[in-house]
């Protein structure tokens, strides 16, 4: 199973979908890279293939960042999945 995980501005939390294929995987990273690049309002919807009832709907100018992983139960020492990092300066 792969997970595509987005980061949407303002929000604490990736909003992520699941894919049952490392290509089903990629098409949808593609098209929120699509999205991202073309700098229109557009809303992107996506639909998840783990929970097949979670739907979500994003506007593409509010997507900040995309990652695709394979979830394998792999955890870093916080016991989070690898992902993002958020860095402030002092």
């Amino acid at each position: 199973m792969f997970t595509i995980d987005l980061t949407v501005r303002n929000t604490a939390f990736p909003v992520s979908v699941q894919r049952k294929s490392a290509e089903d995987a990629e098409a949808v990273y593609q098209l929120i890279l699509a999205a991202m690049r073309s700098g229109n309002p557009d809303i992107v919807e996506l639909k998840c293939e783990g929970k097949t009832e979670k739907k979500i709907a994003v506007r593409a100018s509010e997507i900040s960042g995309v990652q695709i992983m394979q979830k394998d139960g792999v955890t870093t020492s916080s016991g989070r999945p690898p992902g993002f990092v958020s860095l402030t300066a002092e």
